[in-house]
């Protein structure tokens, strides 16, 4: 097994979840349960 140097382990990437495809991911679920939300449930505009 090969030791990393500081540098090296500094510029290691993990697999996480950027913060872009996070709120991508919440604005689409939110849209799409408004659109559920009025085709179930039509409200007349006041």
């Amino acid at each position: 097994m090969k030791e990393l140097s500081d540098t090296e382990l500094k510029s290691v990437k993990g697999g996480g979840i950027s913060v872009g495809v996070a709120a991508v991911i919440t604005i689409g679920v939110a849209f799409l349960i408004g659109v559920i939300d009025g085709l179930v449930r039509p409200l007349k505009c006041h």
